[in-house]
């Protein structure tokens, strides 16, 4: 009987451990997400917008600061390229 006892116990135990994991992984909310298409839609949408803003704004200042890297370049006159840099700079001033 004791044995029984300590068993039930340990199935007790190891029951309330499993309901605590499937808690923090949050199953729930996934079944409930993938129930909901248009919520679904909606978060995936947003999180696009999000990372195309991002790159954008990420592209954006890299290219500003590889064109004044550039334009610093131009100021030391290297023989080479700083000839070759300034007609990168001219392609892009024109094209602003």
């Amino acid at each position: 009987m004791e044995d029984q006892t300590k068993q039930i116990n340990t199935l007790s135990r190891k029951i309330h451990e499993l309901s605590h994991n499937i808690e923090r992984a949050k199953i729930l909310e996934y079944v409930n997400l993938m129930e909901n298409p248009k919520r679904l839609l909606l978060i995936n949408f947003v999180a696009g917008l999000a990372r195309g803003l991002g790159i954008a704004v990420g592209f954006s200042v890299l290219g500003a600061v590889a064109i004044l890297i550039l334009r610093r370049l131009v100021v030391l006159n290297l023989p080479l390229i700083g000839d070759f840099i300034a007609e990168i700079i001219k392609l892009v001033n024109r094209s602003l």
